[in-house]
Parts: C-alpha cells; sequence; structure tokens
C-alpha cells in the first residue's frame, strides 16, 4: 500500500480542482464523484488503494473537501491524521468526520441507560460490558471520539469553523457533503451513536 501511495502520488494525484476525498468507503459506502481511498482493496471499493496510517497520497493544498465516517477511531494516531488532512486540503477545503459518539456513550451509561447499547461485537448484558463494546469494539477501536476531543485535535491542525453536526443529514456545506450524508444512517437523535463534525481550513 506504501508504495501504492507512492505510484499514485508522483503520476496520478490530481493537481487541483473540485477534488473530493472518501476516506473508508468499504464495500457499501462508495461515493460517485469522488476518490474513494480504502486500505483493502479486495474488500472494499475503492478507487485509491492506500494505509490511511501513512501520509495521504495527495498533493498538499489540492483537495477541496474530506469525508470519512467511522473511520478515524481506527487510527493509531489521530494528531498525524488531522495534519495530513490540513496539508492536503485547499484554503478553504473542508472535512466532515463522523465516529462512535462517546458524549452520547457517557451520558447514556451515567444514566444506567442499558438499551441504549447494541448487543455488538460481543454478547454482553451488562451496561458495562455494553459500554466497553461500543466505546473499543474488542480494541479496533483506538480513540473515544468526544466534541471536545475532536475540537482540540483540529484547532491543533491548524483548521478552523469548527463545528458539531447532526446527528445527520445536516451540515455547513449541504451542496458538498449532500452525496454523502445520503448513506448516514441514525435512529436516536436525542443521544446519536454518531458523532459528526465539521472543520475548514483558513483561506488566509
Amino acid at each position: 500500500m506504501w508504495v501504492n501511495s507512492k505510484i499514485y502520488l508522483i503520476f496520478r494525484a490530481p493537481q487541483g480542482g473540485d477534488i473530493r476525498v472518501h476516506l473508508g468507503p468499504g464495500q457499501t459506502k462508495y461515493l460517485s464523484g469522488w476518490l474513494n481511498v480504502d486500505a483493502n482493496m479486495f474488500t472494499a471499493k475503492c478507487d485509491i488503494w492506500a494505509d490511511l496510517r501513512n501520509p495521504l497520497p495527495f498533493r498538499s493544498g489540492t483537495v477541496s473537501a474530506f469525508y470519512s465516517h467511522h473511520v478515524v477511531e481506527h487510527l493509531p494516531n489521530l494528531d498525524q491524521h488531522f495534519r495530513e488532512i490540513y496539508r492536503c486540503l485547499a484554503p478553504g477545503g473542508v472535512y466532515r468526520v463522523g465516529g462512535p459518539n462517546g458524549d452520547s456513550a457517557v451520558s447514556k451509561f451515567a444514566a444506567g441507560d442499558n438499551d441504549w447499547f447494541i448487543d455488538f461485537p460481543d454478547h454482553r448484558r451488562s451496561i458495562g460490558g455494553r459500554f466497553d463494546n461500543f466505546i473499543y469494539c474488542r480494541r479496533d477501536h483506538l480513540a473515544i471520539l468526544t466534541f471536545s476531543y475532536l475540537e482540540e485535535l483540529m484547532r491543533a491542525a491548524g483548521f478552523d469553523e469548527i463545528s458539531l453536526q447532526g446527528p445527520i443529514h445536516k451540515s455547513g456545506y449541504p451542496d458538498i457533503f449532500r452525496s454523502a450524508m445520503a448513506t448516514e444512517f441514525e435512529d436516536d437523535f436525542d443521544a446519536p451513536h454518531t458523532i459528526i463534525v465539521e472543520c475548514r481550513k483558513p483561506v488566509n
């Protein structure tokens, strides 16, 4: 994947224009009109085969928008991730990121609402076990996503206009993310299971 990313960056990466990049489409969330990037070329439908733990295969300042949904919680270095997103975005470029909602999970755990948590990936009856399922997912999740944490990471990378969106189908940039939002699903609007945050790279 590292070699493939370098080849794409050197020979194929677009130089500019309205470049929209979807990180982690998997099998079912491929977005037409976007460059879809995934680490698994065998089980995912993607345009670019790349490991998101490595530098992104795009030239600095050339991407107009990034989108990821339930992806970043799997990455080991979120500081590096947001710095890479910032590097690749053109001035005024935007990022919409979603993942497991740590704020809702902590609130529902404190309230003792066992039913809010799904019984996945392991069968757990206790709220503690279900909380562990949601937050860590057999240690497949490497970060707890809360708004304050995502805001801190985004500001440290240089972003501004950071806003909590959602739970779904709401955006400060609806014309950009309309097709992406159409793939999002949420069934609890009071305490959404997915946190969605948008940010923008300053123009100046």
